[in-house]
């Protein structure tokens, strides 16, 4: 058994403190490693950047480093281990679902942040004891601080005790369970046999009573989807914050980041703000992970090598699918209505238009190549890659109405969910690449073989428009009314020539940053940074740039003045047809897309 304890040490200074034995027995070495990734965030993080001072109680046991994440532990006279101590602290403050963070208000932590590993014990008896005694800080709040995760407790279910007690069976369950300590805002609620809990750290006001009424058809209805859910507890933990997004998936539980402005209050009753349903997608889809990522994976990530990349083109299934899934499910029960679950729809089609990235990337390239290329974006990535996310989903909406068209109605992807998961998911059998496929062949007697290529092997477009007839909706383009539409309704004041990039504005002028291939800014020789000051000799910012360009005759070029590193420059801007990268759609049966919905 390998056994840590954990406490916060320091708020000022952002560390815990780590003390692990190790029971080694008659071995002469042992080997220690730290993750260089988290499951489900597909980067390199070297998260051992952030360990200090490692060292041994027993001054004859030698502690060496073999490189960035990895030690050799050894006795100095040749001798076996026994038993080891070993000590050392995490620096803490990387405000993120990934890593690990320690503020005035809580303190957080995954598991691939702060407990090294002990190669040759790693599918032995872990435990873990996590002690909140050693802030002093925190002594005035000592009754309400609680240590909540969903890690399996073997000493007692009392959140506020001084110290808690966790047994996991081996090294990568462990690590699974996050950890948070603090004064929590937080309510429960049941749910086929389950215990769903939503956490909110420090102590804000919140209409809870709304957010788990309103969390509940999602967990229904997911559960309802699969037949079953894989936990008797769940766990929605949300690190509040002024600004921020983001949410990662463990097997029991979720850690997500969001703006406290963002959720209802306790007098707020009605009413569907944007915020609050994007944290309800948000918690739809990190839940539908329960089953479709920690239980459904790509074959390569049953037993991870969690210190180096770990490669699979299958993301775009595992992301995409969810991300079709999350938004779906506020349509299903009635927590969005099916025109703003078109506005969604709308947008999200929007944003691949706009991403000139998708004819030079298919989204399995885009799933191998997360760990350099998706999660490593700069300001020209919108240039030469593509979301598994985005596409993966418009992907599966399209995958959706294939099989929907071939089976006369008969199946639909609920259909190939269902199958994954009894197939693979339920029995702990990993996907093979090609899963998709072989569900549809095998399981629904359809050939989609060549339309699924399509989709996840080519850079080609999707006939969207075509199959969303079928399901009674119309899509629309138009061009962009600015900077800020994000597309999904209908607009007037359209602008009427093509600029092809984003603008941000300054004291004077505007800058640069962002630039699509081929359109017209790239073909004035436009660079990132560029800070633009005049069009045709007037001074302009973003939006009065636009009215200028709109009152030119196409096939005419703009004098735009720009400073670059210093200089000052003045280029030709051609003046073209602005681009219909813009879209929304509407309903034109009302019956058919409510079936579609399932909610007629």
């Amino acid at each position: 058994m390998i056994k840590y304890r954990i406490t916060p040490l320091s708020i000022s200074e952002h560390l815990f403190a780590v003390s692990m034995v190790v029971s080694a027995g008659d071995r002469h070495t042992v080997t220690l490693s730290l993750p260089s990734w988290i499951p489900g965030s597909y980067m390199i993080r070297d998260f051992a950047k952030n360990l200090i001072g490692l060292n041994c109680a027993n001054k004859e046991v030698i502690v060496t480093q073999l490189d960035k994440q990895t030690w050799r532990v050894q006795q100095s006279r040749g001798l076996p281990l026994g038993d080891i101590q070993l000590d050392y602290q995490v620096f803490a403050f990387d405000l993120s679902v990934r890593a690990a963070y320690i503020n005035d208000e809580y303190a957080f932590f995954n598991g691939t942040s702060v407990f090294l590993k002990v190669v040759e014990f790693e599918h032995t008896e872990h435990h873990v004891c996590v002690d909140k005694s050693h802030l002093k800080s925190w002594e005035k709040l000592a009754n309400a601080i609680e240590i909540i995760t969903s890690m399996p407790c073997v000493d007692n279910s009392n959140t506020t005790a001084q110290t808690r007690h966790f047994l996991c069976s081996d090294y990568l369950t462990m690590v699974d369970h996050p950890v948070v300590i603090g004064q929590f805002t937080r309510a429960s609620f049941e749910l086929d046999g389950v215990t769903f809990h939503a956490v909110f750290t420090g102590n804000h006001k919140l209409n809870l009573a709304r957010i788990c009424k309103d969390l509940q058809p999602i967990c229904k209805h997911h559960i309802s989807l699969f037949s079953e859910i894989p936990v008797s507890e769940y766990w929605f933990i949300t690190l509040l914050c002024k600004n921020g997004f983001g949410g990662l998936e463990h097997t029991a539980s979720t850690i997500l980041q969001y703006a406290y402005d963002a959720l209802p209050k306790p007098n707020e009753n009605d009413g569907m703000e944007e915020g609050y349903r994007d944290f309800l997608s948000l918690c739809s889809h990190e839940l539908f992970h329960t089953w479709h990522v920690k239980r459904n994976k790509p074959d390569v990530y049953l037993s991870p090598d969690l210190s180096q990349e770990v490669y699979s083109p299958q993301l775009w299934i595992y992301e995409g699918f969810t991300s079709l899934y999350d938004d779906l499910t506020l349509a299903r029960t009635g927590l969005i209505t099916p025109e703003e679950y078109c506005k969604i729809v709308g947008q999200n089609i929007t944003r691949l238009l706009r991403n000139p990235g998708r004819h030079k990337q298919s989204i399995e390239e885009s799933s191998f190549n997360a760990w350099t290329k998706f999660y490593k974006q700069d300001a020209n990535s919108v240039n030469h890659i593509v979301s598994y996310y985005l596409k993966g989903g418009i992907a599966a909406l399209a995958i959706d109405i294939k099989i929907r068209q071939l089976s006369q109605q008969q199946y639909n992807l609920d259909h190939v969910m269902q199958a994954i998961w009894n197939q693979f998911g339920s029995k702990n059998i990993g996907t093979p690449d090609e899963v998709i496929k072989t569900i549809c062949q095998d399981t629904l007697g359809l050939d989609l073989s060549a339309f699924i290529d399509l989709t996840s092997k080519t850079t080609q477009d999707l006939p969207l428009s075509e199959l969303l007839q079928t399901i009674g909706l119309s899509m629309h383009l138009r061009s962009r009314t600015g900077n800020d539409d994000k597309g999904g309704i209908e607009s007037s004041g359209e602008s009427t020539r093509d600029f092809g990039a984003l603008l941000n504005d300054q004291t004077i002028g505007c800058k640069v940053t962002q630039i699509l291939d081929g359109r017209a800014a790239s073909l004035a020789g436009l660079q990132l940074n560029d800070h633009i000051i005049a069009l045709n000799g007037l001074e302009v910012n973003a939006k009065s740039l636009m009215r200028e360009l709109n009152t030119m005759d196409v096939g005419t070029e703009a004098q735009i003045h720009i400073l670059r590193d210093g200089r000052l420059l003045c280029l030709s801007l051609p003046v073209i047809e602005a681009e219909k990268d813009t879209c929304y759609l509407s309903i034109n049966d009302q019956s058919m897309f409510a079936k579609w919905l399932g909610i007629a």
